[in-house]
């Protein structure tokens, strides 16, 4: 039986309250992460037994475990909710390091309505989706199982019920901050600042935490920017102050390149369009700003003049990053920043103009493939002497691109195969050429839902 540390629930009681999972009547295990079970030090050998799987469930528990359901706050949609928590979620504790948690577990006191419960297919796209983007070099929560549970839920239709168990460097969120700023416990507060520092930047102080968090969210918002990826529900609730991508609801990649692009059926005014998530990811940091004031300084006035100037730092390095990635893709070696800037800038135009696949543009450009409307760009480019080898290490070449995923949601025979090419986006196959081609003209506007 493994052992899961209590380090959450030891140092910060107020921020969850104890509860257990529901115990799901015929649990099934569906998938398993094999890589990562071994990575975390657990047997997957033992994992695959009925104690492994009742275990992933979390009606397993060993010794000493103290499961939580954490609480939180977040801005939904720009609206601000007090207390929004893991509803139908579990921390059941930590195994070295990492979080292990469960989603779908049953109803929480966090609860808003629902039955608490998920089903397979969302289950499933967030398993296939955040280990897709663990293979790109997105940082992201794991997915170490999805569990069937031998239930049968309610949403649009009736579907089979299931779990699924997420790794996470931590749980720790935005939210997690307004939480405790709203308790009026400027003690817990520091405690929380505290716990997120030892975990995930080591010895700083609270003005060093923000820092830390304002220039990790810019490199991964940068790097979801590069690859085309749509979170779709960037709440303050779902932004991770460790810098890892977390909550794949209805989350998608771009087919064509345009930045008003939006799949979320719930986003109606295009809050989290794709072209809008580094505005919102600077918004949201602002909400952590605001959190952490009472221990930026004594003097209100002076902690927001510090505040800001770490607010100030994420644009910076949100461009360098993305320069710096755009410099990669096409193959660019020591070329001056303005030239990249400008060529990158033409060739987002062009993308958009032409209503070009986003993904596979890179890898045809590497090949010498590029549509006639590039020519003129292309010759531009050509002339700056690109590494086109070294573009097909950065530009991938199998991405959970969307009909695909509803394909294999729909059809789970057919997930397999598409995991596999996902989780080793650069190397090109034979036979997997299905999964490089873009959408069929067929496909129509495509629509995702959270999942709940």
């Amino acid at each position: 039986m493994p052992v899961l540390g209590t380090r959450f629930a030891d140092e910060l009681p107020e921020m969850g309250v104890s509860w257990r999972a529901a115990e799901p009547p015929a649990p099934e295990l569906l998938v398993l992460n094999e890589p990562l079970a071994v990575e975390l030090g657990l047997d997957p050998g033992w994992l695959r037994s009925a104690d492994g799987v009742r275990f992933l469930s979390g009606v397993n528990l060993p010794d000493g475990a103290k499961p939580v359901a954490q609480g939180y706050a977040g801005h939904q949609f720009g609206g601000y909710s007090p207390r929004l928590g893991d509803g139908r979620a579990l921390l059941l504790g930590e195994i070295g390091a990492r979080d292990l948690h469960l989603k779908g577990s049953g109803r929480t006191p966090f609860a808003r309505g629902g039955d608490g419960l998920a089903a397979v297919g969302p289950m499933m796209r967030e398993y296939l989706v955040s280990e897709s983007m663990h293979a790109l070099g997105i940082p992201t929560t794991r997915s170490l199982a999805v569990i069937g549970t031998g239930k049968t839920i309610v949403r649009e239709n009736l579907a089979p019920g299931a779990i699924l168990v997420r790794i996470a460097a931590s749980h720790l969120r935005v939210g997690s901050f307004q939480f405790a700023r709203a308790s009026g416990d400027v003690a817990l507060l520091r405690r929380l600042a505290e716990h997120a520092a030892a975990r995930h930047y080591p010895g700083a102080g609270p003005l060093e935490l923000l820092r830390g968090v304002i220039e990790a969210q810019a490199e991964l918002v940068g790097r979801w920017m590069l690859t085309g990826f749509v979170h779709g529900v960037m709440n303050t609730d779902n932004m991770t102050i460790s810098g890892e991508t977390i909550d794949y609801g209805p989350c998608a990649f771009l087919d064509v390149f345009d930045p008003a692009t939006v799949f979320s059926s719930i986003d109606e005014g295009g809050r989290y369009a794709y072209g809008n998530q580094p505005a919102i990811a600077q918004w949201n940091l602002a909400r952590l700003a605001e959190s952490l004031l009472p221990l930026l300084d004594d003097d209100q006035d002076k902690a927001i003049e510090k505040a800001t100037a770490e607010l100030a730092r994420f644009r910076p390095r949100y461009v360098a990053v993305t320069l710096d990635g755009f410099r990669a893709k096409l193959g660019l070696g020591p070329v001056g920043d303005a030239v990249v800037t400008a060529l990158t800038e033409d060739l987002l135009a062009l993308l958009k103009a032409e209503e070009t696949d986003y993904t596979s543009f890179f890898r045809k450009l590497a090949a010498g493939e590029e549509p006639e409307a590039f020519s003129a760009w292309a010759k531009r480019w050509r002339a700056l002497e690109p590494d086109t080898a070294a573009m097909n290490d950065v530009n991938p070449v199998y991405i959970p691109r969307n009909h695909l995923v509803e394909e294999a949601l729909a059809d789970l025979s057919a997930l397999p195969a598409l995991l596999e090419a996902v989780t080793d986006p650069f190397t090109e196959r034979p036979g997997r050429e299905r999964f490089a081609a873009p959408a069929p003209s067929g496909f129509g506007v495509y629509r995702t839902f959270c999942g709940t």
